[in-house]
């Protein structure tokens, strides 16, 4: 289970990584951009440590299913971003993909 954890903690990370990064213009702005390299390098340590308990496949999957559909709903509900019903429909596919790869192992 604290396996799974560190994987959620990874993936928000990258979520996070992803918004800093929306700020950081291109590099121009220097916090957004140091929040950016510090939430990676957090999402790369918080992955690798879960990666000791969790097959790499499935935990990568995990990982860039949860960053896609966070970083997506992000941008939903703080950018004001298509909430069209099909991207809605597909966000929820991933999370269903993503239930399914935890239940399977």
């Amino acid at each position: 289970m604290a396996a799974w954890l560190l994987l959620l903690a990874a993936a928000l990370s990258d979520v996070a990584m992803a918004l800093a990064l929306k700020h950081a213009d291109g590099w121009t702005r220097l916090w957004p951009s140091i929040v950016g390299l510090a939430c990676a390098n957090g999402a790369i340590v918080l992955l690798t440590l879960a990666l000791r308990h969790l097959p790499v496949g499935t935990a990568f999957a995990v990982f860039t299913g949860i960053g896609a559909a966070g970083v997506a709903m992000a941008g939903i509900v703080l950018y004001g971003e298509s909430a069209a019903p099909l991207r809605l429909a597909l966000i929820a596919g991933i999370a269903l993909c993503i239930a399914g790869l935890k239940w399977l192992t």
